[in-house]
Order: structure tokens, then C-alpha cells, then sequence
């Protein structure tokens, strides 16, 4: 909050009170303009309609034509970092991910080279079809959460839960065998009612700041977030190394973030909800090439 907005706030709390209900709202409307600079510079975004609940209906869709991976945005130096493999630090997880992949969890359980043989050949092009419908669970899962049904399925063992070093390092190595390949989301209909909502998802307004995916990624893509470009969002690289985490995350996790920095409730790791937010992204991405691992700032 400003140093106005605190000021604004302590004058209305010492007026009478027939004349607090008037303060209020120009202290309501101090605080939505200024939330409103601090989301785009440069020409303001039309955030007008109802409240938290509202689709952003008229946020265009990013064409296949035009669209662009945030590689293409970054730096010179961060953009050479990603495309030198002895550089991108994001290397490291794959280097722990194949040497995972070779290990056996427990004495008498399977590798996941016990099963799935030379990564090179059968994980090709794996991670340009997630996230897929598992039957079990009758719902789609991402690439992490499958690497986790496998230990306990097949395994027999722990999951390693979201965001771990070691499920994060795994997923690397999977998803790094399709790199250069396009993303092609599953013609399952079995996902179409969660990729549905997950479109819906990204149209709808939320959190205090009562902004959609699409205002960011659609409609003011190019714009800046304080000194930060605002990519068009679409998950080529993950896991990525983000310089700002220090590590490589997930999109479940960088997804959490956005709903946070709109001021919204994050999803709870491996929810339903951030799958299907996932699906509408891989296909909004679809024959796009997979990048894993990119670097981001």
C-alpha cells in the first residue's frame, strides 16, 4: 500500500460517521488505480465489467501465426545460457534425473529403465502428450504426477510429492527427450470437459486485482509488468530454470504464482484445477517445439 493509501485509510477511520460511507469509496478508488498502474505500463488494459467471477470475454486469443515463446523475449546473455546446454543451469536436473532414472528406488523394485528401457527411444515425444487421462484416478494428470503414480503402482514405494528435487529432476530428464519436438495435446475425449474448464479458468477474472490469464497473456502480451515483458504464457520449457527461484520448477508451481501475484487463492499442488489449467495451455501451445529445460528470468 502507498504511503497515500495509508494516509487516505487512517483520515477515513477518524471521520464521523455519517461521512465515512463517501471516504470510503475514494479510498476504494485510490486503491483500484493504483493496483491498476502497478499491472501494466504503458497503455492501461480494459479490466471494466462485474466482479472476481466475470470472463474476460474480449481478451483475443493468441493466434497460431503470431505466437511466440518466451525464449524469443529474453536477454541476450539469458537466451545464450538456455541454448548452451554447459551453460543452462537447468542441465543439472537432467544430469540427476538420468542418473535416477537408472536407479532402482528400493532392493528388488524396478528402475524406471527396468521398464521403459533407453529414455532416448521411449520417451520420445512423452512430454508433448501431457497431461493425459489416467483411468485410475478417472481424471488427466501431469507429467509429475504420472512419474509418481509409477513409483507407487509400479514401484512399490513413496510417491516423491510436487515440487521435489527428486520428481522435478525426473520430469527434467523426461521431458528433455522431447525437446525440439512439437507440443501435440491428446485428441482424448475423455479430456475434453476438464480441458473445457480449464479454458474457462483462464478467461475469469480473479483475485483483488480482478484479472484473467488472458488480460496478461492475451491482450497485454508485449506490455510490461513493472521492468518485466510480459510473455504470451505458454509452457514450452518445463521444468524451467527460473534465475529469479534460483532452481527449476514446475508449472504447477509458476502457475501459483501468477494466482498469487493477482492477489487470488493459489490452487493446492496436483489439484484438479491446475491439471486442467494445464490442458488449456498445452493445447493454446499446441505444435509449438518443447524447449525443456528453458531459462527464464
Amino acid at each position: 500500500m502507498s504511503r497515500r493509501t495509508r494516509g487516505a485509510c487512517r483520515r477515513t477511520r477518524a471521520l464521523p460517521t455519517g461521512r465515512r460511507g463517501a471516504a470510503v469509496a475514494i479510498v476504494a478508488s485510490v486503491i483500484a488505480g493504483c493496483a491498476a498502474a502497478l499491472v501494466f505500463t504503458g497503455a492501461r488494459a480494459d479490466t471494466s465489467g462485474p466482479g472476481t467471477a466475470a470472463v474476460s470475454a474480449a481478451a483475443p486469443v493468441v493466434s497460431a501465426d503470431v505466437r511466440r515463446s518466451g525464449l524469443e523475449d529474453l536477454q541476450p546473455a539469458t537466451r545464450a545460457m538456455q541454448l548452451d546446454d554447459g551453460q543452462n543451469p537447468g542441465m543439472l536436473w537432467v544430469i540427476e534425473g538420468e542418473s535416477a532414472w537408472a536407479r532402482r528406488p528400493d532392493p528388488g523394485a524396478p528402475s524406471c529403465a527396468d521398464c521403459h528401457d533407453d529414455a532416448r527411444r521411449t520417451m520420445r515425444g512423452v512430454a508433448a502428450r501431457y497431461p493425459a487421462f489416467d483411468a485410475g484416478l478417472a481424471r488427466p494428470v501431469d507429467l509429475g504426477q504420472r512419474i509418481d503414480l509409477c513409483r507407487t503402482r509400479h514401484q512399490g514405494t513413496a510417491p516423491f510429492g510436487p515440487e521435489t528435487a527428486p520428481r522435478l529432476q525426473l520430469e527434467a530428464f523426461v521431458a528433455h527427450q522431447s525437446r525440439g519436438l512439437p507440443i501435440a495435446p491428446p485428441d482424448d475425449a475423455r479430456l475434453a470437459e476438464f480441458r473445457a474448464r480449464g479454458a474457462l479458468q483462464y478467461r475469469t477474472r480473479m483475485g483483488q486485482l480482478d484479472l484473467a490469464c488472458a488480460d496478461c497473456h492475451d491482450r497485454n502480451a508485449g506490455r510490461r509488468l513493472g521492468g518485466s515483458l510480459i510473455p504470451q504464457g505458454h509452457p514450452t520449457g518445463y521444468p524451467i530454470y527460473r534465475l529469479e527461484w534460483q532452481a527449476a520448477g514446475s508449472l504447477q508451481r509458476r502457475l501459483r504464482g501468477c494466482l498469487t501475484g493477482v492477489r487470488a487463492q493459489p490452487h493446492a499442488y496436483d489439484a484438479v484445477e491446475a491439471v486442467e489449467l494445464q490442458l488449456h495451455l498445452m493445447r493454446r501451445a499446441a505444435g509449438m517445439p518443447i524447449e525443456t529445460p528453458a531459462v527464464r528470468p
